[in-house]
């Protein structure tokens, strides 16, 4: 959710010589104005430059104020306000000026305020439980801030509270017993509605009710795993103590996810592809995944790398999810692609290749892929609760952005590229992580042997 907002500050003239000049937060949305004190005033108007909303250079205070210390502050109450915004947007959430405010001073302050415990009364009563949500509340924007979480991470904290509302609106901590944790998982398997498509998939003239509601087995896990780090959290800074959490663990079966790949021939068939006319739109889509087929950069890291993060052989990269810093060398592939984009440098932002949104970038992938013939059928197992749930989709349906940097592994070991060397371009820190790619890579070995039974 974007909340469209406009934050300035103006100055506002007052007293009885009408000598004192008082710049205000001025705070537009949602077709509501609220101006706000910044607690900064100036002695001379003069010093006000209406343009750029901020104190010109040369001015002194009678306390010693310079224009320097109050542009300082006005930026940062500027800061916060935005922060903010940006805490409604992750949670989906239109606040009132009153809710602004608030969450807007307690930025400013600082502090993450708790809600008081009520003082015991003089009879022995048990003390009032914290309300569940306005503690999840806190949990996002305190480990979103410590964390820095993607906005990703954001909307499924957002989508699990709905699941708890929905589940059982007044939910105590309480409550929170392996029977009501195993009503949830049921909830969610069995009850959750689903969104309803806008339009029917493929032939589909309408929908099966059945399609409409419950969630997999490893998105439930998923969710679980949310679930307990909140509780965890919750426990450590005292507002719960029902530990239940901790040892439950429902048996939710599951498949090992299939690593969807491109062969050699699958490339090849991608780069041979002629894109003319109304398909010309794709070759920015074609290059971009390529080089993510050739360096192992996840598509977050293709699509934010600049010039200056190439050198003369090799490109150094401080990946957007982990923070590792990587060098990776250049082969003839990726240096290809630089060199047709360094035709076209993107002056303003000085990135190496144009923007995509990660969605747009699926959906036109998507189409690439199909148009090359990628067309294998795959079958795609997973469960919801005990049911087993067999798919066969055509390839080209199931890769995604991701599916450059798993090709570049399976690709890399198949060629006899030790592991070690792998994980250096790649970020990866442990074998385990690697485990499932070296299974494909012995798999394809296992059955390539079996071109040498020539003499039977």
């Amino acid at each position: 959710m974007n909340i469209r907002h406009k934050c300035s500050f103006k100055l506002f003239t007052y007293g009885k010589n009408k000598d004192k000049h008082q710049i205000r937060l001025r705070v537009t949305f949602n077709s509501q104005r609220i101006d706000l004190s910044t607690g900064c005033q100036i002695y001379d108007r003069k010093y006000w430059d209406d343009k750029y909303e901020s104190v010109l250079d040369g001015y002194e205070g009678h306390k010693g104020e310079s224009a320097i210390s109050i542009n300082t502050e006005l930026r940062n109450i500027k800061t916060q306000m935005e922060t903010a915004f940006k805490y409604f947007e992750a949670n989906d959430i239109i606040p009132t000026p009153s809710q602004l405010v608030e969450k807007y001073e307690e930025r400013l302050n600082g502090t993450v305020p708790r809600k008081p415990e009520p003082e015991p009364k003089k009879k022995e009563t048990k003390p009032k439980e914290p309300d569940l949500f306005n503690v999840f509340d806190e949990f996002v924007f305190e480990c979103g801030e410590k964390n820095a979480w993607t906005k990703a991470t954001f909307q499924k904290m957002a989508a699990l509270r709905r699941d708890l509302s929905t589940f059982k609106k007044k939910l105590k901590f309480s409550d929170l017993t392996e029977k009501t944790l195993t009503e949830f998982v049921v909830y969610l398997r069995d009850e959750k509605k689903l969104n309803t498509p806008r339009k029917p998939k493929g032939d589909r003239k309408d929908y099966d009710a059945d399609d409409l509601v419950g969630i997999k087995n490893s998105t439930i896990d998923k969710k679980l795993g949310y679930l307990k780090w909140f509780l965890k959290w919750a426990t450590d800074k005292g507002y719960n103590s029902n530990v239940a959490y901790k040892t439950f663990k429902p048996t939710l079966k599951a498949t090992q996810k299939k690593v969807i790949y491109l062969s050699k021939d699958e490339l090849k068939a991608i780069l041979n592809l002629e894109l003319k006319g109304d398909t010309l739109y794709l070759e920015p889509v074609r290059d971009i995944f390529m080089f993510c087929c050739f360096s192992s950069l996840r598509y977050s890291d293709a699509s934010s790398l600049k010039w200056n993060d190439i050198k003369d052989d090799h490109i150094e990269v401080t990946t957007v999810k982990t923070a590792d810093s990587l060098s990776i060398e250049i082969n003839d592939m990726m240096g290809r692609i630089l060199e047709k984009y360094k035709a076209v440098p993107d002056k303003r932002n000085n990135l190496v290749f144009p923007y995509y949104t990660n969605q747009a970038m699926n959906r036109d992938l998507k189409k690439l892929c199909k148009l090359a013939g990628i067309n294998e059928e795959i079958r795609i197992t997973s469960y919801k609760g005990n049911e087993r749930i067999d798919e066969v989709k055509e390839k080209w349906e199931l890769v995604g952005t991701h599916t450059g940097r798993k090709t570049f592994i399976v690709n890399a070991l198949s060629r006899g590229i030790a592991p070690s060397i792998v994980m250096k371009w790649t970020g990866h820190n442990d074998y385990k992580s690697m485990k499932p790619y070296i299974d494909i890579v012995d798999s394809i070995k296992a059955s390539e042997m079996s071109k040498m039974n020539f003499m039977d």
